[in-house]
């Protein structure tokens, strides 16, 4: 069962990670993005067990220059490196995924109630 939340962690820091764009995000704000995005009723998660994954996540895949994940010159402030093809193609994959979730949440958006006069 954890090791299923690790791989929604993973992907909800990267998804975070982009929208934060050029600027970045401090650990403990995309820690509690994470949480936020994977609690829910049935699977309480614990904020200081995310905290030390994301810290720990961000830490090992921002140690190459080459990593799809880097360091800001702000001290625990990290962003995706567009730098690397691996960067710039996350950024077209989840770019397309954050577009259709908007274009759903339009169409789920729209009044359909039925007039009373």
């Amino acid at each position: 069962m954890f090791i299923n939340n690790e791989m929604n962690y993973d992907q909800e820091i990267l998804r975070f990670l982009l929208e934060a764009g050029d600027e970045g995000i401090a650990v403990k704000k995309l820690a509690l993005h994470v949480q936020n995005a994977c609690n829910n009723l049935f699977n309480v998660v614990n904020f200081d067990d995310v905290y030390i994954y994301v810290r720990q996540y961000l830490m090992r895949n921002s140690k190459n220059p080459n990593s799809v994940i880097e360091r800001t010159d702000a001290r625990g402030i990290y962003r995706i490196n567009t730098n690397v093809s691996e960067g710039q193609q996350l950024i077209l994959h989840f770019g397309r995924n954050i577009d259709e979730e908007l274009e759903e949440e339009k169409k789920i958006d729209t009044d359909q109630s039925l007039s009373l006069f």
